[in-house]
């Protein structure tokens, strides 16, 4: 089965932000903003994997918006660190870059998952019933 695009952006992000983490937390003894980043920047995956088994349209269009919040909290997390000036403006740039993508591709997600909801409810529903002739 081929894995959709979302899914590997999203798993290589989360590698850039692991080797990103361990970079800071050793190098630039920064442990607060890293470890926020690390949360935020690796759930976003683990969300989307969660969103791959959903067990409806509207449990999976929630863990996707989960998922988008988290993206957005990234991109929050990664233009503090540049600020603070932990990472510099290339790898600013960088990351800010990956995480923009995931946040186009996970809005083009709810906003596609929230029309086939909205379709789905204007479809007439049929009741069926079974009937027995005595």
């Amino acid at each position: 089965m081929k894995k959709h695009i979302v899914a590997e952006i999203s798993y290589e992000f989360a590698f850039a932000v692991i080797n990103l983490y361990k970079f800071l937390s050793t190098e630039k003894k920064e442990f607060v903003l890293s470890k926020q980043l690390l949360r935020n920047g690796t759930a976003i995956r683990a969300l989307i994997r969660e969103a791959e088994h959903a067990q409806s349209k509207k449990d999976f269009l929630h863990k996707i918006n989960i998922a988008l919040k988290e993206a957005n909290e990234t991109e929050y997390w990664i233009d503090l660190l540049k600020d603070s000036f932990y990472i510099s403006a290339i790898e600013h740039f960088d990351f800010s870059q990956k995480i923009k993508e995931l946040l186009r591709l996970l809005i083009s997600i709810v906003k596609s998952t929230k029309q086939s909801l909205s379709m789905d409810k204007s479809l007439p529903t049929v009741n069926y019933q079974l009937s027995i002739a005595l």
